[in-house]
């Protein structure tokens, strides 16, 4: 067990499964193991095997709200691959378990984020109510006020109600202020086609925070739209210059961004030399290779 969990905290899924598995066979009905089996197949995305894992926990433990969270959210995992048509078979089972968890468990807070999420993204005709979200987003503020303004954001950015989204996601950031928040209100502003705001919620987070992983990201903004292409140079550069495996994304990625604003300058051997790069630490990914294609016809 140890060393299954150890392998899954280091991402080595496959064989943290190959260690439960023998496990088991001495212990068939070893509940964390039979859970922990469940985890280990559902982050390799095996999601039939891990319905059936969670599907023996909840009949084995009907009151124990974790097992039908983590059953419905494997149903749900799965019905997100297959046909839409499909898909509609599974969103009884769905949510049904949301409820039954949320039943048990008045604190917990993962049912209560994927029912926000479920209303929000069914259409009415089939179960979908802002109405209801707003109801568990409710839940979350009692429990923690900031999952509850992350959940209105959410919930009216997705109703068409950018000011109200707005003005929960700031609320967010002033009673958390943590990463989370400022990604939300971030892609919030992009998703608003607003890169100038997406920059100053970066900028102000990174002035509070100090995570490097921000200055990639101020990077990015300005790439994308060809804005304010002289301070996203300087953001790539001091990510690139401050880079360590826990901000997250490959320099590569930086690389690519480093490309993409020399191209906006016109600077062609510049940005040829950086997607270069890119293609040179990370050869598999094709959008590094159609961006050379582009480079190339400066």
């Amino acid at each position: 067990m140890e060393k299954a969990e150890t392998f899954i905290a280091q991402k080595q899924y496959t064989k943290a499964q190959s260690e439960i598995l023998k496990f088991l066979e001495k212990n068939p009905n070893h509940t964390e193991a039979l859970e922990l089996l469940g985890d280990a197949y559902g982050y390799q995305k095996k999601w039939d095997k891990a319905i059936k894992q969670y599907e023996k926990l909840k009949e084995t433990f009907p009151n124990n709200a974790n097992y039908h969270y983590k059953y419905g959210g494997a149903l749900g995992m799965k019905a997100k691959e297959i046909s839409k048509l499909k898909a509609l078979g599974f969103i009884s089972d769905i949510k049904s378990s949301f409820l039954k968890a949320a039943d048990l468990d008045s604190n917990h807070l993962e049912t209560r984020w994927a029912l926000v999420e479920l209303y929000v993204s069914l259409p009415g005709i089939i179960g979908g109510s802002f109405t209801k979200a707003l109801e568990y987003a409710d839940e979350l503020e009692k429990l923690s006020k900031v999952d509850g303004y992350l959940a209105k954001g959410y919930i009216y950015e997705y109703d068409d109600e950018p000011e109200l989204a707005e003005k929960y996601y700031r609320l967010a950031i002033k009673i958390g202020g943590s990463v989370t928040c400022y990604e939300k209100l971030t892609n919030f502003y992009e998703n608003q086609n607003q890169p100038e705001k997406a920059i100053g919620s970066l900028e102000e987070g990174q002035r509070r925070l100090q995570r490097n992983a921000m200055h990639y990201q101020i990077g990015k903004v300005c790439a994308d739209y060809n804005i304010q292409l002289e301070k996203g140079e300087k953001c790539i550069k001091a990510y690139l210059s401050n880079h360590s495996a826990k901000d997250g994304v490959p320099k590569e990625w930086a690389y690519y961004r480093l490309a993409q604003i020399y191209k906006h300058k016109n600077k062609k051997s510049e940005a040829l030399r950086w997607i270069d790069k890119a293609i040179e630490g990370l050869p598999e990914l094709n959008v590094f290779r159609q961006e050379r294609r582009v480079i190339e016809t400066l």
